[in-house]
């Protein structure tokens, strides 16, 4: 005798309908809307500069999303090929020094400039290895993605107590926009073979999507393995 499946309800298969549906359309919706909704901030702010003759909006009668956008990536990227040259680079130098006599200006336009020089920079690699810490209390693990080794006072501080400790940033759910600046021992850090992209989506569907396992990691390839990539900086390379 075989067993049947039950029959479902025609209310229940036009819900599993909808949210076939909706597990379809939502992605794209959202991802449309935040890219509508960069493109014309980005319009907002350059179109304004452009004059009028040089703006096709003037000899349309309609508007032309991420003309300034356009604009603003042709623009950064010609100041970025005359800041490499000598004459490029004495102005961005009488300008920096500009900026570093304004008392209130200086401290935020210095840490500015090296978060987006770490950040953008070929040798800068933050948040390339996701891992895994016992976080707040012994028995729980938080998701933490290594920044770099500990560095400046922070880091003598910790040598004079005779431990190697290493930058980690701890996002929280389901927004990691903002978190928590931890110092780890290396020791203690339980490296994951998932991406940071993959890290980043299981913080933000809070544990739902979860990335395929990786291999298993050795433990005594665990101190190499959680070592930031910026290791070449301390050999100069």
């Amino acid at each position: 005798m075989t067993e049947t499946s039950p029959r479902l309800s025609f209310a229940t298969r036009l819900r599993n309908n909808f949210l076939a549906g909706l597990v379809i359309c939502a992605p794209i919706a959202i991802t449309i809307w935040l890219t509508w909704t960069f493109i014309r901030w980005a319009d907002s702010w350059v179109k304004p500069y452009i004059p009028a003759r040089y703006n096709p909006e003037s000899y349309l009668n309609f508007a032309v999303p991420g003309f300034g956008l356009l604009i603003a990536l042709i623009v950064i990227t010609i100041i970025g090929f005359l800041g490499k040259n000598l004459i490029g680079r004495s102005i961005v130098d009488f300008g920096e020094s500009i900026m570093d006599r304004m008392p209130l200006v200086r401290g935020l336009y210095r840490s500015l400039k090296q978060i987006f020089e770490t950040v953008l920079k070929d040798q800068g690699t933050p948040f390339n290895k996701a891992a895994l810490i016992e976080y707040p209390s012994a028995g729980l693990w938080s998701l933490v993605f290594i920044a770099t080794d500990a560095k400046g006072e922070v880091a003598s501080k910790f040598d004079a107590m005779g431990r190697d400790m290493v930058a980690c940033f701890m996002p929280p759910t389901p927004v990691p926009t903002a978190g928590f600046l931890v110092f780890v021992e290396r020791e203690k850090i339980v490296p994951l073979d998932m991406s940071p992209e993959d890290a980043a989506k299981l913080v933000i569907s809070v544990g739902l999507v979860t990335p395929p396992e990786g291999p298993p990691i050795p433990r005594r390839s665990r101190r190499a393995a959680a070592a930031p990539v910026v290791e070449q900086e301390r050999t100069g390379g």
